[in-house]
Order: structure tokens, then sequence, then C-alpha cells
């Protein structure tokens, strides 16, 4: 193996218990909360939606963030990614602080952290070909030329069971799972350190969802990758995920840093998500399908 390849396998090796090395993600008692208009404007109360969250990710690893609808799950993805600024708490990735970082760190943590959202329509605009949706990373923190920028999106779309003949069609040409492979391949396009997946597959068809999950699954062991997984499907964050936290009402409810013990919890709340995949006649029900 050549110096650069020694280098590429450090750099996403995954960090060993006592080693006194940093997660690559630590969410730490992150507290936020949105304005709320009373009738006829005559009063603004504050309506908490996150509430003391603590989680962490590890090199190489996949975190799923399971809860209903409501419980804060993509309000704290947004938080992680910058969008959505906390009253209280720290985003510490990659050991910088997201929120009092300069503009010039920021900017690399940008690149290093990337997402793919639920809607893969909204996702993308819908006059862009294939080849521009991919290409905007590139050309915001990559120097290629026309010609090495045609080939790495080539090498994008067969990566993620595509074409390269594809990059000439638009959204509207694409069916929702190809789509949202395009999705993947650009927020895969600069080898991220951690990718935060917004109810990526929850739109989706349940065998196309199949397809969606096992191609993330290889992309993150073929680079090295992180997720977090946000999800209220019980199902595909069981398919997916290594580690598991449970949210409700804005908190972390439950922790799994193995994804089997979920299945030995007794907190109401995992039981009502275990209970929403079971067959509906009694007989049938039982949780061999995330064995």
């Amino acid at each position: 193996m050549n110096a650069h390849g020694r280098q590429r396998r450090a750099m996403f090796t995954r960090p060993r218990k006592g080693d006194g090395r940093m997660s690559l993600l630590e969410v730490k008692d992150i507290t936020h909360s949105f304005a709320s208009t009373g009738f006829f404007r005559r009063y603004t109360r504050k309506v908490k939606v996150l509430s003391g969250i603590s989680i962490s990710i590890e090199q190489g690893q996949c975190l799923g963030l399971l809860g209903t609808s409501g419980a804060g799950k993509s309000t704290l993805g947004k938080v992680i990614l910058g969008l959505e600024k906390p009253q209280r708490g720290n985003v510490i990735f990659q050991g910088v602080d997201l929120y009092n970082a300069d503009p010039s760190a920021r900017k690399q943590l940008r690149r290093d952290l990337q997402v793919v959202f639920q809607d893969c329509y909204s996702s993308v605009n819908p006059r862009m070909t294939a080849e521009q949706i991919i290409a905007e990373p590139l050309q915001n923190f990559e120097k290629l030329t026309p010609m090495e920028l045609k080939r790495t999106i080539g090498e994008l779309l067969e990566r993620v069971g595509l074409e390269p003949e594809d990059m000439r069609k638009q959204p509207h040409q694409f069916s929702g799972g190809q789509l949202q492979r395009i999705n993947i391949a650009r927020a895969i396009a600069l080898k991220p350190k951690l990718i935060v997946l917004d109810e990526a597959v929850s739109s989706l068809d349940m065998v196309t969802q199949s397809h969606i999950l096992k191609l993330l699954s290889e992309l993150k062991s073929s680079y090295g990758l992180s997720y977090l997984f946000i999800t209220h499907d019980i199902k595909a964050a069981y398919a997916i995920s290594d580690a598991i936290a449970v949210m409700e009402q804005g908190e972390v409810i439950a922790r799994c840093t193995d994804k089997a013990e979920l299945l030995k919890l007794n907190h109401p709340s995992v039981m009502k998500l275990l209970g929403s995949m079971l067959a509906e006649h009694p007989r049938d029900r039982n949780f061999s399908g995330l064995e």
C-alpha cells in the first residue's frame, strides 16, 4: 500500500475506546425552542422542541435516530447541519464547535458534513440536469477541469447504480428511487465524514427502500462513511444502524449501543414503535423481521 493509501485508511480508522480520541460528532446538551403566536397575535410563547439532547457518533458508525412524528428528530438534524442555531448546547464535529468556529473552519466542516433529505424532488433544482446537480459541491470545493468533472460525475452515477448517460437527464425523467440515488451521489461527491439522512427512504416504496438501504450500507463500507439515520421506521433503522437512539417529545428516552438491545426495551414509546410494524393478525406478530 502506498503512502496515500495508508493515509486514507488511517483517516477512516474507527477510534478505540480508551485511546483519548474524540468522537466524530458530539452533540452536547442541545436545547431549542420555536416561537408560537397565540390568537390574534396577542402573545408569543416559546415551545421547546429539544430538551438537553446529547448524542455521539463514532467514525464509521451509523446511528439510527428513531421516533414518531413531532419527536424533534429533524430539528436536531438541522441543528447538527448548522441550519438551526440552538438556544443552548454545543455541536462538536471533528473536534470543532460548529457554532463557534471561524468562517474558514466552518467551510471545511461543511465539506465534511452532507445531507440527504426525505423529498428527493424538492431537494434539487427541477431545471438542472443530473450532471449539474452532482457537480454543485465539486465546483464549490474542488478545482477540476471540465473533463475531470464529467468523468467524476460519471463514476459517481455508476457508484449509485445509474449510468453515466443519465447525467443528461432532468429530475422529471427519473423515478423517485433514481432521483434519491442522484441526491446520494451528490452527498458522497466530496467523500464527507458524516452524512445526515433525514427520512431519506420514507417516501419510497418498500422494494426501492430495500435497494437504497443496501446501497447506503455498501457506500458506508466503501467510503468509511458515518451516518445519522433519522427515521420513524423501525425496520429501516434496524436494517442499517449500528446503534440506535430513540426520541420522544424533544428528549432522548433510550440509547442502544448495540441495536439488538432495542428489542429488549420496555419503554412505552419503544413498544409503540415496535407495535407499529407488527402484522395485523396476532398469530403473525413477531420481531423476526428485525433479526
